[in-house]
């Protein structure tokens, strides 16, 4: 009875969410697209300009500049706490189980930051740098284009307890990963449209080698996977070893934003147990998935709003946090 109301509520959401694209009010004060037009009138075109140079290196760094926004809003609010390297009292985010050896494009956001400091000194921010990446990588490998509210200032520390606790993790339960969606004041409509980022990027043979050999610990591969993809992913996913090995998220177009993610998992053929639950485990996320995978546009529409929302979590605004100099450090 609880998934019919769920499926209402889907419904529900959609037939009144609000039009209103430039509504950007957060609880912390204001973020609005135009912040920068007159203290940085270049800024967002030196991000585009470098992030197109980095994805035009590598096709995998679209994702991972996209993985970073999220792995840092889902953590104290969009304020670049994940961009912190340890120092003084200070331990990094990128010590957590979701973000060591995985997370990557320090280098690229680095790179905007220099820039950008050239251009205009003590004047963006990294928590808006990796708004604007975000944004970009995705328009950049085919998907959806929104003007990104900015305003955003930079966190004085982080939190390695908060990463590892709030950020999905691909082996939770479908309730959990909802459940910590609703904590940061997502739906069930932002996590199925969020979910569909896996459509570019790839995992490690650690995050899925549960599913292809021991789901539930009697020595079994989870049923819910399509069983000759399973036998596929094995030969490259032993049961020890090659834990770094990389598989695409989305094998039928790995480096184009679209919505095969979304067919894969109908096939059975979501890599990550936290991708095949959307359609195993609630009937309101497998509707969503239906429309999604019939229905491109619609897809793209509510991502980008799915991801202005996200990047509205918590922003330091005003005179919270600060401007820093070097994303990878506090100012002195």
């Amino acid at each position: 009875m609880s998934q019919f109301k769920n499926l209402f509520m889907v419904f529900t959401i959609f037939a009144f969410a609000p039009f209103c694209s430039f509504c950007y009010s957060t609880n912390a004060g204001y973020l609005y697209p135009q912040y920068y037009d007159r203290s940085c009138p270049q800024a967002q075109e030196i991000v585009k300009s470098i992030v197109a140079k980095a994805v035009a290196k590598e096709a995998r760094m679209a994702a991972s500049l996209l993985r970073l926004h999220f792995h840092d809003c889902f953590v104290k609010g969009c304020d670049a706490s994940v961009l912190l390297d340890s120092s003084g009292t200070i331990i990094s985010e990128k010590r957590s189980n979701p973000n060591r050896n995985s997370a990557r494009g320090f280098e690229v956001l680095d790179e905007i930051k220099s820039a950008l400091e050239r251009e205009c000194p003590h004047t963006v921010s990294c928590a808006d740098i990796m708004a604007l990446a975000a944004r970009d990588s995705t328009v950049l490998t085919g998907g959806p284009s929104w003007e990104v509210p900015l305003g955003r200032r930079d966190s004085r520390d982080a939190s390695l307890s908060g990463s590892n606790q709030n950020i999905p993790a691909p082996n939770n339960t479908f309730q959990t990963i909802l459940t910590k969606f609703m904590l940061k004041g997502l739906d069930i409509v932002d996590l199925v449209a969020l979910s569909g980022s896996h459509t570019i990027g790839n995992a490690r043979c650690v995050s899925f080698r549960q599913r292809i050999y021991n789901q539930t610990g009697n020595g079994q591969p989870d049923y819910t996977l399509d069983q000759s993809y399973a036998a596929q992913l094995r030969t490259r996913c032993p049961q020890s070893g090659g834990d770094q090995n990389l598989f695409f998220l989305d094998f039928v177009s790995p480096t184009k934003f679209d919505n095969s993610y979304f067919k894969n998992l109908l096939s059975f053929k979501g890599l990550l147990n936290s991708d095949e639950v959307l359609v195993t485990k609630n009937l309101a996320s497998f509707e969503l998935v239906k429309i999604y995978a019939e229905n491109n546009d619609l897809f793209f529409e509510q991502f980008a709003k799915s991801m202005i929302k996200m990047g509205n979590i918590s922003p330091l605004t005003g005179s919270r946090g600060e401007i820093r100099k070097n994303c990878r450090k506090i100012n002195n």
